[in-house]
């Protein structure tokens, strides 16, 4: 199965991500931390998306497929993945298409986690306290917010339109909303 999962940051998408992957048996495949893994190693790629990630701001498509084509093309992920925060962007919708229509495949399902923005904020504050991330401050979240909004909420016309999108309430315990991405998957 190869599934998008999609979402405001914040909204849960890498919790659920980890543990619907684990119970499918399919890669979980994140451009966060992808992108975390190349600023750590300070690759070239790391270090020009690391400029973009402290501002709040999309890490440019032309970096950002190139990252994704590199892990799609790990032997774990031949039979199936779940990718997280990945496509953002109406170009790389097509991109991905692309890339997974070289190899004779395509997405089977997009999950889309909705939830309250005030709630994502608050979730996202908390988190950069735990975890002492940079990249989470307030201004920042905000920011990321409005991104999202602009760039990203489009995808999920594309991909309705498709039939193959549905979406799930991010609001609720991991266990719930776990339940509730399994079921929409029909699993």
């Amino acid at each position: 199965m190869r599934i998008l999962l999609m979402g405001p940051p914040g909204a849960g998408k890498g919790t659920q991500a980890v543990v619907v992957a684990e119970i499918l048996s399919i890669a979980h495949i994140s451009t966060g931390d992808i992108f975390r893994a190349n600023v750590a190693g300070a690759t070239p790629l790391g270090l020009e998306a690391k400029r973009f990630m402290d501002s709040g701001e999309y890490v440019p498509d032309s970096v950002t497929n190139a990252m994704v084509r590199d892990r799609l093309s790990h032997p774990d992920a031949t039979d199936g993945f779940l990718l997280d925060g990945y496509p953002r962007t109406l170009a790389q919708v097509h991109e991905l298409e692309g890339m997974l229509r070289s190899t004779g495949t395509s997405i089977d399902k997009v999950v889309e986690i909705t939830i309250d923005t005030d709630e994502v904020i608050t979730r996202l504050v908390k988190r950069a306290e735990e975890q002492g991330r940079s990249d989470d401050t307030e201004d920042v979240i905000r920011r990321r917010q409005e991104v999202y909004a602009e760039q990203t909420a489009p995808l999920i016309s594309e991909y309705e339109a498709l039939g193959i999108l549905v979406r799930v309430d991010g609001m609720g315990s991991v266990a719930e909303v776990t339940a509730r991405v399994l079921s929409a998957l029909g699993v």
